[in-house]
């Protein structure tokens, strides 16, 4: 299985916490999280800022198929992580990521057409047997 590298912003994975996260100095184990209740997690890959300091990406290793699903905003992102330095009043602590998760979004079920489902279920026969 070939691993292709993705990057991505920094800004873009961690959300809220990237004001908050530490520059990352070594590999990071990446995991695939099925949706709730549909198995358990494994490891995928890795994660690193192999770019160097001043590019603020992180740069994924994972198979091929998943660098594609990533990309193409198929996972959303989870993350381990634990709080380094002192706590400061007033202040959010800095955290350094243990572990990133992809979690498979839930597949979109399109409505069916013609409306909302009680209108489905009165048909023209049964509004007039009523009157």
């Amino acid at each position: 299985m070939t691993h292709s590298p993705l990057s991505i912003t920094r800004r873009h994975v961690l959300g809220s916490l990237y004001a908050r996260c530490e520059a990352i100095t070594e590999d990071v184990p990446v995991f695939i999280t099925p949706p709730l209740g549909q198995g358990e997690r494994s490891l995928s890959g890795h994660v690193n800022e192999s770019l160097g300091h001043y590019a603020d990406a992180f740069t994924f290793h994972l198979p091929d198929d998943v660098c594609k699903q990533l990309s193409a905003g198929y996972y959303s992102y989870s993350f381990d992580y634990e709080h380094v330095g002192p706590v400061v009043k007033g202040e959010a602590r800095t955290i350094r990521l243990s572990s990133v998760s992809l979690i498979a979004r839930q597949n979109y079920t399109k409505p069916a057409p013609g409306g909302s489902p009680a209108k489905d279920l009165e048909t023209p026969s049964d509004l007039t047997s009523r009157t």
